[in-house]
């Protein structure tokens, strides 16, 4: 596996490299992330993955500087998937000089998750795109448990007519049925024992739905007091249409059902589609 740093020497690398598949990621590797390398083979001949913890995306007061970084176990892994190129810039390298230059999302950013997390799908947005003009993959691969910011960057690529296709790969989760996820390091072992609750409200949800209850605002009230009475903060759990995540219309859209919530200082989100 190479490894880059530099924006010059990864383009140099990648010149002429055949059917370039890229997956994104802030590094502190778990199966999840390796399930999408694996993926990406049989996208293209090229893999390539990036480890970058991206400040644009972070808010005031949120994790940023303690952000598990794990560099040397990470390359590792990618080393053992298979990927045959790594992009790891600094942030020197990939902003040399205030990024004053946007990518500004429509609406879809300020509900669920940016009601929460003001500003975090801009930076989200703004550095993909980046990423996306220094790679320049024919296929790109991003989890399904970032629900909204698989369907903001989809949007994106095609209303900017990215000529790269956007993958959604689905979500890893562990026995107990906690999606994977990089925070959930931050997890006392009592609180990774109680985490599969998040999980379970939306099984729950999910089966009520499929059982035939339409009631989707008293059933988002029910699983969120569930939460909250287990010790819980929960921000939000909300039933939406796949497609838009606008709220349920046409009887017959495929749903998604999406929640996040702290428990003790780790928030999760997950979701479920329908």
């Amino acid at each position: 596996m190479q490894i880059f740093s530099r924006v010059d020497d990864l383009r140099a690398a990648l010149a002429g490299k055949p059917e370039v598949v890229f997956v994104p990621t802030m590094g502190n590797l778990h199966e999840g992330h390796i399930s999408l390398m694996t993926q990406a083979r049989q996208h293209g001949r090229t893999v390539v993955a990036s480890i970058f913890v991206n400040r644009l995306q972070f808010g005031p007061g949120e994790d940023f500087d303690k952000y598990p970084r794990t560099f040397e176990a990470d390359c590792a892994k990618l080393q053992a998937a298979g990927v045959d190129v790594l992009f790891a810039p600094t942030e020197a390298d990939l902003y040399p000089e205030p990024q004053t230059y946007q990518v500004e999302p429509p609406e879809i950013q300020n509900w669920l998750e940016g009601e929460f997390r003001p500003g975090h799908f801009r930076g989200v947005a703004t550095v993909v795109l980046k990423l996306f003009n220094i790679v320049q993959p024919q296929t790109a691969l991003f989890g399904k448990k970032d629900y909204q910011q698989l369907m903001v960057l989809r949007n994106m690529g095609r209303q900017l007519a990215l000529p790269i296709r956007i993958l959604g790969g689905e979500t890893v989760r562990a026995e107990d049925g906690l999606a994977l996820s990089s925070r959930n390091g931050y997890l006392t072992p009592a609180e990774r024992a109680e985490a599969p609750r998040l999980a379970r409200e939306l099984n729950r949800l999910r089966d009520a739905i499929r059982a035939g209850n339409r009631d989707y605002p008293a059933l988002e009230r029910t699983a969120m007091a569930a939460l909250d009475a287990a010790g819980w903060k929960a921000d939000y759990v909300a039933v939406r249409q796949q497609a838009d995540l606008q709220l349920p219309g046409s009887p017959d859209a495929p749903l998604v059902v999406l929640a996040a919530a702290r428990l003790g200082v780790t928030r999760l989100i997950d979701n479920l589609e329908i």
